[in-house]
């Protein structure tokens, strides 16, 4: 079995020295509605992951981003994720115009570095954010 990609944004405020990070709350599924991540979504067959990112941040959010780099995960880049099959690649980008919660999500929230444990992430995510936390300026 082929394991099923997954892309996600860190959505900062500036890719040469973010302050800030986006946080997206799930509102579904019920097992996940609550807790926080990166949005993105699940790269359709035949799609290339950097489109499959830009797609999902205009559905789920309503904007475009600018790229930045990879942040690269344990997996052979990849981060694993909790459902068995999935992994996840992550990159910087910056969100084109205002963010808003359109789709599987119903907050959004900046963070700063020392802001990062104030909301419930997805377990899978902690990794990631501890990652991100790391190259947020204070």
């Amino acid at each position: 079995m082929t394991a099923q990609l997954v892309v996600a944004a860190a959505l900062v405020d500036d890719l040469t020295r973010p302050t800030r990070l986006l946080a997206a709350r799930r509102s579904a599924p019920p097992a996940l509605a609550g807790q926080w991540e990166f949005p993105g979504g699940k790269v359709e067959p035949e799609e290339d992951p950097v489109t499959a990112l830009r797609r999902e941040l205009r559905e789920e959010l309503g904007v475009g981003i600018q790229l930045g780099q990879q942040i690269a995960g344990p997996r052979e880049g990849r981060w694993p994720l909790s459902v068995p099959g999935l992994t996840l690649v992550l990159w910087w980008a910056v969100p084109l115009g205002e963010p808003r919660p359109l789709e599987d999500h119903d907050a959004l929230r900046w963070l700063a570095r020392g802001q990062l444990s104030a909301v419930p992430w997805l377990a899978s995510n902690a990794p990631m954010v501890e990652a991100v936390r790391a190259s947020l300026e204070p």
